[in-house]
């Protein structure tokens, strides 16, 4: 039996529109300010596809549906493994949604390890949109 393993969800208000939230986490330049841990710098290389020149070195596609609200970062090569976002209308302004997903065999602590730096993302952003 395959194991579906865990799912990790936060989300943030934000007193700012839909549209204008999709646009700032769509556009891959401003992965540093937000995710400066997972990407410190974004070159693009083609189509969807932006270059994290770290160590080491890796790609991510971007796969954004405006409306739908999706923005999606994954590995070009296995588009199930990313951060999965989704940005719906709440009633005043957006809803930010982060969705991340672990094998089942991950310990507990890098899950818990993940999930602060899932709490500053979503803070990071919530200072650019808002602003």
């Amino acid at each position: 039996m395959t194991s579906t393993g865990r799912a990790l969800t936060r989300t943030i208000s934000l007193a700012t529109s839909p549209g204008k939230v999709f646009d700032y986490l769509s556009d891959a330049h401003h992965l540093p300010e937000w995710a400066p841990g997972f990407a410190p710098a974004v070159e693009h290389d083609h189509g969807d596809v932006w270059r994290i020149p770290a160590e080491p070195a890796r790609q991510v596609a971007v796969k954004a549906a405006k409306a739908q609200g999706v923005v999606d970062f994954v590995s070009p090569d296995a588009p199930n493994l990313g951060l999965f976002t989704r940005v719906v209308p709440n009633l005043a302004g957006a809803e930010l949604i982060f969705s991340l997903f672990f094998p089942a065999d991950t310990e507990p602590a890098a899950v818990d390890a993940q999930l602060v730096v899932v709490e500053e993302e979503l803070r990071a952003v919530r200072e650019r949109v808002e602003r």
